[in-house]
């Protein structure tokens, strides 16, 4: 799993603060699915869970996850979108 800070810039967001499992995955992975090569998703959540399940989600596809911050209760996922 990727931590600290990147250069990658978020071309797109998703929301999912207040959704808890398995929203936060299935709704990454219908917008992973929508997104073209080299587009960078930031996904926002506050589910704890997502520190286990989203990075788990992510290492069985091409979907690099550059990133994770948290602060104040929510944490912030930046996936760089592959093919």
């Amino acid at each position: 799993m990727a931590e600290g800070p990147s250069t990658l810039k978020p071309t797109h967001r998703l929301d999912v603060l207040g959704f808890h499992c398995p929203v936060p995955v299935a709704k990454t992975r219908e917008t992973l699915g929508l997104l073209q090569e080299g587009a960078v998703l930031e996904v926002l959540a506050d589910d704890p869970e997502t520190l286990h399940d989203l990075p788990l989600f992510l290492g069985r596809g091409p979907h690099r996850l550059a990133e994770v911050e948290q602060a104040e209760g929510e944490i912030r996922f930046l996936i760089e979108v592959a093919a």
